[in-house]
């Protein structure tokens, strides 16, 4: 049975979650304490969503210093697969896993409540088990998740197919600059997940381990949850990297 582990950080919220996620698609499901310089042999980890160390001074600036995160990183430049979830995507920012920062919400406020989201690409560790690119509705719970970078690095994230999800209005198009109800946050491009450069390292600010049933009400992000524990699997048949190339 693929392992997959979930990191719990000391105002972690979303482990849970990520945890009874994980479960559902077959996998097991393994908590890793932050101060735990070992994975425990898992095949694939998240950083799960909540207020890692409270969030102090910039959220996920404490937390890319645990002593998982040197182990997170060792995984992740081996090719491994992490996929960050809301402060889990914070702290891969932070730690230079991901390309990119989160900023305040652009309403300066906490913001909780469902949006939707399309895939640029089916072809990822984290969207393989997707049907199409039909919206998916998810919830955001964040008070920091506008994304950010300068011009140079968002055309390089377009040109090398690093977008993973944009923020989409109900038709599925591309949320407008200034649509707060499409893009709640005001994230550039409407970008609301990215890859790293290799593919293997995933940011996302929705949460799709809070849709993944339908006693919740949807469970759109299981397929999310359900990619990845697929392509874990699956590297941990071939002991091989799952490169991701340009998008075609």
């Amino acid at each position: 049975m693929t392992r997959i582990g979930v990191v719990i950080f000391p105002g972690s919220n979303g482990d849970g979650d990520a945890l009874h996620a994980i479960e559902l698609t077959g996998a097991e499901a393994v908590p890793l304490w932050h101060e735990s310089a070992s994975l425990d042999g898992v095949a694939a980890v998240i950083l799960p969503g909540g207020f890692a160390y409270g969030d102090y001074l910039r959220a996920g600036v404490i937390a890319r210093f645990s002593p998982v995160m040197r182990a997170v990183a060792a995984l992740a430049a081996e090719g491994g697969l992490v996929l960050g979830i809301c402060n889990g995507f914070q702290v891969l920012a932070e730690a230079g896993l991901v390309p990119g920062a989160l900023l305040r919400n652009r309403a300066l406020r906490f913001l909780g409540r469902d949006v939707l989201v399309a895939p640029e690409r089916l072809d990822t560790p984290f969207t393989r088990a997707l049907a199409g690119r039909a919206p998916l509705r998810l919830p955001i719970a964040h008070g920091e998740g506008c994304y950010y970078a300068d011009e140079a690095t968002l055309d390089r994230l377009e040109r090398d197919g690093q977008v993973l999800f944009r923020y989409v209005d109900p038709d599925g198009g591309r949320a407008a600059p200034g649509d707060e109800r499409a893009n709640p946050n005001g994230s550039l491009r409407a970008i609301a997940g990215v890859l790293n450069a290799a593919g293997n390292v995933a940011g996302l600010m929705p949460h799709p381990e809070r849709a993944a049933e339908s006693v919740l009400g949807y469970d759109d992000g299981l397929a999310i949850i359900r990619s990845l524990v697929e392509a874990a699997a699956e590297r941990e048949k071939t002991g091989a990297p799952l490169l991701v190339g340009m998008p075609g």
